[in-house]
């Protein structure tokens, strides 16, 4: 008979001190799910959130890029929304909300410009139940893998 092992286990409580929730504007389904989840975490433990949201300029064809007016008017809306996610924020009860607007790539620009600027210790984002290019929803893997803080997917 061998002699069973005893494991020294204890649970400790665990905290988040700052959140981050990525915002996709072309995927309001799953970014209002993680937006959900992100404020009520915020809001419970009366901590920072920053909501990104990343004007992706590989969407734009060559002749949108080379138009300021459309450029400016994109991100003119990207703005918008966020500020809307902002006051939404507020008024469920989240007394600090930071927004974040930003260009390019998503998943890059999160982990190697919005991350380190903001230090999150949890990352949240959305994902959709079915593959879809160039959504945010598509970076969730490389936010998890290239992130050097938490990350949670929300579906």
């Amino acid at each position: 008979m061998t002699e069973k092992r005893q494991l020294n286990i204890e649970v400790e409580s665990m905290h988040y001190q700052k959140l981050l929730i990525a915002i996709d504007d072309d995927d309001t389904i799953s970014s209002k799910r993680a937006f959900n989840y992100a404020c009520t975490l915020a809001k419970a433990y009366q901590i920072p959130l920053g909501i990104v949201s990343i004007l992706e300029t590989g969407d734009l064809n060559i002749y949108q890029s080379l138009s300021p007016n459309v450029v400016e008017g994109r991100r003119e809306e990207i703005a918008a929304d966020l500020d809307a996610y902002v006051q939404k924020a507020k008024e469920f009860g989240v007394e600090d909300v930071t927004p974040i607007l930003n260009e390019g790539n998503p998943g890059h620009v999160i982990v190697e410009e919005v991350i380190p600027s903001f230090q999150p210790d949890l990352v949240i984002c959305g994902s959709k139940t079915k593959p879809s290019k160039h959504l945010i929803g598509t970076h969730a893997s490389y936010l998890a893998k290239y992130a050097p803080c938490s990350v949670t997917v929300v579906r």
